[in-house]
């Protein structure tokens, strides 16, 4: 996680997204650890996106993509799963509390977990967006164009 993380807090300081950052990489390092945890078989990694979106002085923000190769559609806990003690299970439930949205999309194979946060900070007319490198040792390919990070 600390990579992905690190990824996206590169990707907001070159946009200049400002009010959000502690969101926006709580909810990457949730999205991110599920990924590995319920959604990547051995041998195979997830992918992180964000893109910038909005032109408009209100309608601006990040999605955060995260792509696996799992199937399943993960789902914010119940009131009532959440009675035992733990940190299992708490990740959607974050993002859900801390995204303005939040919504998993398909994918062959496997799905894309995605949430959003509006900024007046990201100016999405100028950037384009980012994808992180597989995480080493991973198999994973996207069927769409990537623009790797640059450390």
């Amino acid at each position: 996680m600390p990579d992905a993380r690190a990824f996206a807090c590169r990707v907001l300081a070159e946009w200049g997204m400002r009010g959000r950052e502690d969101d926006v990489l709580l909810c990457v390092g949730e999205l991110a650890t599920n990924a590995l945890v319920h959604g990547v078989p051995p041998g195979r990694g997830f992918l992180l996106r964000m893109v910038p979106y909005g032109e408009g002085a209100g309608d601006r923000g990040v999605r955060v993509e995260v792509h696996d190769s799992g199937g399943g559609v993960p789902a914010v806990p119940e009131a009532g799963d959440m009675s035992e003690p733990g940190e299992s299970g708490r990740g959607l439930l974050l993002v859900s509390e801390l995204a303005d949205k939040w919504g998993v999309g398909e994918r062959d194979p496997g799905k894309a977990v995605w949430c959003e946060f509006a900024t007046p900070g990201v100016v999405a007319s100028r950037r384009a967006p980012r994808s992180s490198s597989d995480p080493p040792g991973s198999s994973h390919r996207s069927a769409e164009p990537r623009t790797r990070a640059t450390p």
